[in-house]
C-alpha cells in the first residue's frame, strides 16, 4: 500500500479566509484550485443540504484533477430559520441581510469534504448559532460604507468590524469564519495526511 502522509494537499477553494485558517493550525496547502460551482439555491433545498451538496460539487470537481492528492473542498452558508443569507450581491442586499440578522440568532453551517490520495472520502457537517445584538441604522451605514460585508456569506465578517455585532456564539469560531479548523484537522488526520 502505498505511503499517502505526505501526498500533496489541494484546497478547492477561492477563500483567502480559508487558507489563513489552515495556516493557523500549520498547515500550508500545496496548490490552491478554486472550484467553479453554481452556488443556486436548490429547489425546496435546506441550508445543510445546501451547504454539503455545493462542498461535495466542488470536491467532486477539483478531485480528479489532482489524483493522488488530498482534495479538500467546503461551503459555508448562512440561515436564519429556513432561509438561507447568500453573499450579497450589492450593499442594498447586504443591509437587508443585516437588519434580518440584527437582534436575533441565526446559524453558521459549514459543510467539509475531504478526499484522499486513495478516493477515499471523509465529511462533516458543523454548525454555529450566532447572536447578533439588536444593530441602529447608523451601525449598519458604517459597516456597508466599510466594504467588509463583501463575499462574504451573510454579509458579515465576524473577523472584521462585525465582531463589535456578536455578543455570543455557541460553538464553532473559525467554523464562521469560513473552515471547521478542530473538525477539518480532524478529518485530515482520520485520512492519513501529517503535517
Amino acid at each position: 500500500m502505498p505511503d499517502t502522509r505526505h501526498a500533496p494537499l489541494v484546497l478547492a477553494s477561492a477563500s483567502p479566509r480559508r487558507v489563513e485558517l489552515l495556516r493557523q493550525i500549520g498547515i500550508v496547502p500545496d496548490v490552491v484550485a478554486p472550484a467553479d460551482v453554481e452556488e443556486r439555491l436548490g429547489a425546496k433545498e435546506r441550508p445543510a443540504e445546501h451547504a454539503r451538496r455545493l462542498a461535495e460539487a466542488k470536491a467532486d470537481q477539483i478531485a480528479p484533477q489532482h489524483e493522488g492528492s488530498f482534495v479538500l473542498a467546503a461551503d459555508t452558508v448562512v440561515a436564519l430559520g429556513r432561509r438561507i443569507l447568500p453573499k450579497p450581491a450589492d450593499a442594498a442586499a447586504a443591509r437587508r441581510s443585516l437588519a434580518l440578522l440584527s437582534g436575533r440568532r441565526h446559524r453558521v453551517l459549514g459543510a467539509v469534504v475531504l478526499v484522499g490520495p486513495d478516493g477515499a472520502r471523509a465529511r462533516r457537517l458543523v454548525t454555529t448559532a450566532v447572536r447578533f445584538k439588536r444593530l441602529a441604522e447608523s451601525e449598519i451605514e458604517a459597516y456597508l460604507d466599510s466594504g467588509e460585508w463583501q463575499d462574504k456569506a451573510g454579509g458579515y465578517a465576524i473577523q472584521g468590524r462585525a465582531a463589535a455585532f456578536v455578543p455570543a456564539i455557541n460553538g464553532s469560531y473559525s467554523n464562521v469564519v469560513g473552515l471547521p479548523l478542530a473538525e477539518t484537522a480532524a478529518l485530515l488526520h482520520g485520512l492519513g495526511y501529517r503535517w
